[in-house]
């Protein structure tokens, strides 16, 4: 059976693209935004990609055409499929029916930290020797693939409140059916298809709806925004995380979040002692702990697993070391997320560690403005920042300057960018990309330039 994922480089259809190889499927796919790690991982994988939406992506037919929710009326493949009348599902759907049926969906939600958490609990549950499944929007170190269907019922799934596809307005888990499913945070995002917090919240009530009465839910306590959605009806276990006389908490052993060891039920069931930093970090950790409990893993083994995780591509990950300059590449892109990330860099790295920011508003929120005020607010703990400004950004940002709690600049090429940062870099310096996307490679152009530029210093 030929599919061919319209969409196929997007985080989740790159992975379900993944699963519908090992199902057996002949995969092929077209995007027009390829990128590592995705594309990599593709290729790799030996799926066929296919640049660019015109009908001859679509010729000769596939037996069935998944599409991605970043296809839209207009697009000539989409016209051709309809007018043909090929056979189409979203990605959730194919999921659904094709992934999902007879096992147990581990399910990691909420506005930040759903790809760092649902890869914590595949590692757990892995590192238990339960070979999970798994469908991740981001790519786990210890794994080197975003997505595997695992030799158990046991399948842990990264799960994502934007919407299905141009003909399913739902948002994407309602298709997941989960019988453990964590709730990290609630915020307000995604401004392109939500229209406030409260319809965010429907969506979450929703996929609560489908959890059997066995399954639990587990979130963190005192988070009155998960509350409400708890409180429109909910028919499953609760487990709450933290506050006062809940059965797991968290006692720190160091301020950076590296080290801590995890209570449950007023005793200490393991310690935790790894390479990540941050407070958002030990949350997404003590969520997972919490999920993979459920599923029978007693957390002193959850407790070991962590120790050894790797992390994520993207997630503060260390690109390149060029003469002491240390460039990063980090996924965040929500005020909350950016703060939190350089919450937990600047307590690991000190205070007077010069954190040099560079930032792309990519995601479809940031190009509106709905958090400018915010956004602007949330690089504090840097020690500058550069915004880069891409075409057709249409809020105020050189103005919102003027409030900037450090030192910053907007520059509206990636050119200059780099440039500039070429130039100033001095050994110490700690170069932190975010971007939700490719950034024009710009990681990988400034490693360059100070590779070039050391030469040049040294006369080679």
């Amino acid at each position: 059976m030929h599919v061919h994922i319209l969409g196929i480089c997007g985080t989740f259809m790159g992975s379900l693209a993944l699963l519908a190889r090992e199902l057996g499927f002949n995969v092929s796919g077209s995007d027009e935004n390829v990128y590592p790690p995705m594309s990599t991982q593709l290729e790799e994988q030996g799926i066929s990609l296919f640049q660019g939406y015109g009908v001859e992506v679509l010729s000769p037919a596939p037996d069935l055409v998944v599409i991605g929710n970043a296809m839209k009326r207009g697009i000539p493949a989409v016209e051709y499929l309809l007018e043909k009348g090929l056979p189409y599902v979203s990605g959730p759907e194919f999921f659904s029916r094709f992934i999902a049926p007879e096992r147990w969906i581990l399910a990691a939600s909420g506005t930040h930290g759903k790809t760092s958490t649902s890869s914590m609990l595949a590692w757990i549950l892995e590192y238990a020797g339960m070979s999970p499944g798994f469908l991740i929007g981001g790519i786990p170190k210890d794994f080197g693939v975003s997505a595997r269907l695992g030799s158990t019922p046991f399948f842990v799934i990264e799960a994502d409140e934007y919407d299905t596809a141009f003909f399913d307005k739902r948002s994407k888990f309602v298709h997941y059916h989960p019988r453990t499913l964590i709730i990290n945070n609630l915020e307000f995002d995604h401004a392109d298809i939500f229209d406030d917090l409260a319809a965010i919240q429907r969506q979450f009530h929703h996929l609560v709806r489908t959890i059997p009465g066995s399954g639990r839910i587990i979130f963190p306590a005192n988070t009155p925004e998960i509350d409400d959605v708890i409180t429109m009806g909910c028919w499953s276990e609760l487990e709450e995380l933290g506050g006062n006389n809940k059965p797991w908490q968290v006692e720190p052993v160091s301020e950076d979040g590296s080290h801590f060891q995890v209570v449950y039920k007023g005793h200490v069931a393991g310690t935790v002692n790894w390479n990540q930093e941050g407070d958002h970090n030990v949350a997404n950790a003590l969520a997972s702990i919490a999920a993979a409990h459920h599923v029978g893993i007693l957390p002193e083994i959850a407790c070991e697993g962590l120790s050894v995780f790797q992390g994520v591509k993207r997630r503060m990950e260390l690109v390149e070391d060029i003469g002491g300059v240390r460039i990063y590449d980090d996924f965040a892109h929500h005020p909350t997320a950016i703060a939190t990330t350089l919450a937990g860099q600047r307590s690991k790295l000190g205070e007077h560690a010069n954190i040099r920011v560079i930032i792309e508003p990519r995601s479809n929120t940031m190009k509106m403005g709905i958090h400018q005020e915010t956004l602007i607010a949330s690089t504090g703990l840097a020690s500058e920042v550069i915004w880069f400004k891409p075409l057709g950004l249409d809020w105020p940002l050189e103005e919102l300057m003027a409030d900037s709690p450090v030192k910053a600049s907007v520059m509206d090429s990636t050119d200059a960018i780099v440039r500039y940062l070429v130039d100033t870099a001095k050994e110490g310096d700690h170069l932190l990309v975010m971007s939700n996307g490719g950034f024009e490679g710009i990681h990988g152009r400034i490693a360059n330039g100070l590779k070039e530029k050391s030469r040049v210093e040294v006369g080679v």
